[in-house]
Formats: structure tokens, C-alpha cells, sequence
């Protein structure tokens, strides 16, 4: 649970201007429906993944894939889709015991960490990234809803990168208010961002929780293939997200054994990039059949 904090509630109504981008604050997205799947994985391989400081989430003795794709229709920056694929995590100096994180989120700083995060659009990199350090690039996507599927696409070169579908649950009337937690890395920086969620949702669970997660022959996510994963454990369908983006953001330098030869991805990758909305091409690669 979460309340508010005041300093959104006080501003709201007002505007920024931030590298470029005008918002009307808060930044936040309604309208939008999401899909949800999660994953059992290898935790102790997950851990190639992961940065220093960041541990694998251990629901008991495995880790965990979350795939979330939200279709953003109603945000300050207009409407674009966005595919996140993260591990569940905590962060500190030690691995957490296990499950307890997923109880007490606040005191094991319990997340998840966003390996690789395309949207639709550039003004979505541009503030993404630019703005709170998520690993935001455009990819091909698309979000469909049927009577018996939810599903979603990415695409990159002309490649699949990865599929997800979920079945839809029966009901979507459980009440969510929760802050949620995603670290990336950036410019040297792990960086820590939080959206605000009040909102509802159907949830189906260990063998009713059918789920397809398919990573395609694009080369980007092949390394993934290695985490073992299983058959969903959990899916979660969100006909109509309200969410906020709180605008306190944390950083920490990224310590290393020793000092890397080439310089990770830093402002460079977004300071020329425009406001478009506009979006790529929709996805169109074979998916493997079932």
C-alpha cells in the first residue's frame, strides 16, 4: 500500500519543461490496459544479469521473469507501448532471505531490474531514459486483445526478439494501490524509479496462470535462453492502469573490479533525439507455433 506523497498532490495541475519535453504534471498515464506474465527462472544465473548491489528475488528456489507490456493511451506524452522484461530483485549490500521481500518491499527495497525496456515511440526513449535512466529504445510492438488471448510482439531488424501472450482471467476486480520499483542501469548509474499504481486487475495463478513467452532469433535476447525458464506462475490483466511516475529518482555509481574499456551508454544516446510520437512499423516476424 501507498499514500500519495503530498508534493505530487501540490503540484498536480502545474507544468514542466524538462530536456525538451513539456509535461503537465503529474506525469502519469491513464486508460490503459496491461498484460503481465512471471516467469520461474535460475536464480544463481540471473545473477549475470544483475549489477553489483542488486540480488535475484528467491521465491524459495528459483528466481523470477516478469514481462509486462503496458498500451499507453492517455499520457502527457501521447500514446505509445511499452514492453518491459525485468528480473525480480532487492537491493543492498547482501542477498535478501528468501520470499520475505516480497512481504516487506520497502525494508529489502524490493524491485525488479529492467533488462531490456523498447517502446513504440522516440519522445518515450527521449524522456525514459534521458529523465529517469530506464533502458528505453524503439522497437516494432503491438498490444492485442481478443476474447481468449491478451498478447504482445517485439520486433527489431526485421527479427523476433520475443513474444508473450496470457489468457485473459475471469474477473478483473482485485484492487491494486502499491508503489512499484524498477532499477536500470545507465551512464554508469544504477538508477532507481517508482510508479504510483491505483488501479484493477484479474490475476491467474500457478496452472491457471496460462501463459506463452517465446524469445525469437534476434541476437538481443539470446543470452536470456540461458535462465532456464519455466512454465508461468502467475498472469495478471489490467483492463485500465492509472499510474504515476514519481518524480524522486535515485542514483548510485556502478563499482566495477576494475575500470571498463569502452564507456557504458550515456547521454549521447538521447540528447539529439525529438519529440515524435510516431510510431515504428507494426510487428510482423513469424512467431514459432505452439
Amino acid at each position: 500500500m501507498f499514500c500519495m506523497p503530498k508534493r505530487i498532490k501540490q503540484y498536480a495541475g502545474r507544468f514542466s519543461l524538462v530536456d525538451g519535453i513539456p509535461f503537465k504534471l503529474p506525469v502519469a498515464a491513464t486508460n490503459s490496459p496491461a498484460l503481465m506474465a512471471v516467469f520461474p527462472i535460475n536464480p544463481e544465473k540471473a545473477k549475470a544479469f544483475l549489477p553489483k548491489g542488486i540480488h535475484p528475488f528467491r521465491l524459495w528456489n528459483t528466481g523470477l521473469l516478469i514481462v509486462t507490456v503496458i498500451d499507453y493511451r492517455e499520457t502527457p506524452i501521447g500514446k505509445y507501448v511499452e514492453y518491459s522484461i525485468a528480473i525480480a530483485c532487492t537491493h543492498g549490500e547482501k542477498p535478501a532471505p528468501r520470499l520475505l521481500p516480497g512481504l516487506f518491499m520497502n525494508f529489502f527495497k524490493t524491485g525488479q531490474y529492467v533488462v531490456d525496456l523498447p517502446v513504440s515511440s522516440e519522445i518515450s526513449v527521449k524522456g525514459g531514459k534521458g529523465i529517469w535512466g530506464m533502458p528505453k529504445h524503439q522497437g516494432h510492438l503491438d498490444f492485442k486483445i481478443t476474447d481468449d488471448k491478451i498478447s504482445s510482439q517485439y520486433d527489431l531488424d526485421g527479427k523476433l526478439v520475443t513474444y508473450v501472450e496470457i489468457e485473459p482471467p475471469k474477473t478483473t476486480c482485485i484492487p491494486v494501490k502499491m508503489r512499484a520499483s524498477n532499477y536500470c542501469s545507465f551512464r554508469g548509474m544504477l538508477m532507481k524509479s517508482d510508479i504510483l499504481l491505483d488501479t484493477k486487475c484479474g490475476v491467474r495463478l500457478l496452472k491457471n496462470a496460462k501463459a506463452r513467452f517465446v524469445i525469437g532469433d534476434h541476437p538481443r535476447l539470446q543470452a536470456m535462453k540461458e535462465l532456464e525458464i519455466g512454465d508461468s506462475i502467475a498472469t495478471v490483466f489490467l483492463p485500465s492502469i492509472t499510474g504515476t511516475l514519481d518524480d524522486h529518482i535515485e542514483s548510485w555509481f556502478l563499482d566495477l573490479d576494475q575500470l571498463p574499456e569502452k564507456a557504458p551508454e550515456g547521454f549521447e544516446s538521447v540528447i539529439n533525439l525529438g519529440l515524435s510520437e510516431e510510431w515504428l512499423s507494426p510487428p510482423d516476424a513469424p512467431v514459432p507455433p505452439v
